[in-house]
């Protein structure tokens, strides 16, 4: 007979005991997060104080940075506040609350990211059409759907996942309450917990990587049907110039990038067959999830966009101005 209690209190274990290595690893945290909320802020206020930065795209990319910021938040303090107090417990109803935003925020960026690729192939390949189809209101009902569609996905394994019994350990060998380490030291039967965890999973990579590659496909193919300069002159329509043809490369371009960072990381922690295998090696990518990516999100954005370049330099020169009278 195994000892059946309430648990009030998870312990996280981290990922090292070496002190040389929690200071360099509260060093790195520290700087990421802090790159990550003051780039991911900057792009929000950019949006909201700029007139020139008022289209769908843009709408789409202030909520995607919100979720950056609120993603982070969820685990990378609380990690923080561990490393360097030592405290390594963590309550239950707190696992809880980190887990459940954790995986909504997570989800919510998915079906956002496949949100923002159908933005691009109706401003590429419908351009005339563009602010019709793409009114603030349905950029709006959008973003509402996202929110939805997250919530209805990962409910279900969370709702099984409460009832739960632990037994035996309270010791969660991870750095945040996640559900693979969480569903090992779990002494009840957690296979349908699992299987529905993976189903949910490639739900939501199938769902919002079929967009994703469906609006780039005919990205693709209305930039290479773009006309020549010869084709041009012998037509009185008025097609789009090689520079035109580029402008909807750069378009993309950051997109590509950031769907391509996120979606490769993250197949590789959750396309594993259990929650019983490959723990150790997934803290490492969780790690650079939760640190690296939404850091370098704001600078592949900013870096190859010129309007928001110009819309930063604008707003540097309005408070150097303010702050001379």
């Amino acid at each position: 007979m195994r000892n059946q209690t309430a648990l009030t209190t998870f312990i996280l274990l981290g990922l090292t005991e070496d002190p040389q290595l929690k200071i360099l690893l509260f060093m790195f945290l520290f700087l990421s997060y802090m790159l990550n909320v003051s780039g991911n802020l900057t792009i929000i206020i950019l949006t909201l104080i700029d007139s020139h930065l008022k289209t769908p795209m843009y709408l789409f990319l202030q909520n995607f940075s919100f979720l950056e910021i609120s993603f982070t938040t969820a685990c990378v303090p609380r990690f923080l506040y561990s490393i360097s107090s030592g405290d390594k417990s963590i309550t239950y109803n707190a696992c809880v609350s980190q887990l459940l935003f954790t995986d909504l925020f997570a989800v919510t960026e998915f079906f956002l990211l496949a949100t923002m690729s159908y933005d691009r192939y109706v401003a590429i390949c419908k351009p005339l059409h563009y602010m019709t189809i793409m009114s603030r209101r349905v950029c709006k009902n959008f973003i509402v759907f996202c929110w939805v569609a997250a919530l209805i996905i990962i409910l279900p394994p969370i709702s099984l996942g409460l009832g739960l019994e632990f037994c035996d350990s309270n010791i969660i060998d991870h750095f945040c309450c996640d559900a693979s380490p969480i569903l090992k030291i779990s002494c009840s039967d957690t296979w349908l917990i699992e299987q529905m965890v993976i189903v949910c999973a490639v739900l939501t990579f199938i769902i919002t990587l079929m967009c994703v590659v469906l609006s780039y496909i005919y990205i693709i193919g209305t930039i290479l049907r773009f006309p020549s300069a010869q084709q041009r002159k012998k037509t009185i329509f008025r097609f789009p110039s090689v520079q035109q043809r580029k402008k909807a490369y750069s378009t993309c371009s950051s997109h590509m990038i950031v769907v391509s960072i996120t979606y490769g990381t993250c197949i590789f922690i959750y396309m594993n067959p259990t929650a019983k295998e490959k723990v150790t090696i997934n803290k490492v990518v969780s790690l650079l999830i939760f640190s690296i990516s939404p850091t370098l999100n704001p600078f592949i954005y900013t870096l190859r966009n010129n309007q928001v370049k110009k819309a930063f330099e604008d707003s540097i020169k309005r408070i150097a101005l303010l702050s001379t009278k």
